[in-house]
């Protein structure tokens, strides 16, 4: 996530308004390995979040906790938030 969120009630709050929004995940598995990961936020829960991942060859959730968003264990970008940036530059540079 882009911004700079202090607490977990913060990331949970801004997560609960992004509910079905498709996203990117990069999860740090440690020892220098990290795995990207596309889905959709399907949920929110006091402890977890939910993603639906994109995966045309078997339909898969993952569950993480806010903690780890606070402590850089995982990082989400909001794909949708990006479509719409680079379709607005796209259209400020036609005109």
């Amino acid at each position: 996530m882009t911004d700079t969120l202090e607490t977990i009630d913060d990331i949970k709050a801004q997560l609960e308004k992004k509910i079905g929004q498709r996203i990117e995940l990069v999860v740090d598995k440690g020892r220098k390995k990290t795995r990207e990961r596309r889905g959709v936020l399907k949920d929110t829960y006091p402890a977890i979040f939910i993603i639906e991942l994109n995966d045309e060859v078997e339909y898969e959730r993952l569950s993480f906790s806010y903690t780890d968003v606070l402590t850089g264990i995982v990082d989400i970008t909001f794909l949708d938030e990006e479509d719409d940036s680079d379709h607005s530059d796209n259209t400020q540079e036609e005109a």
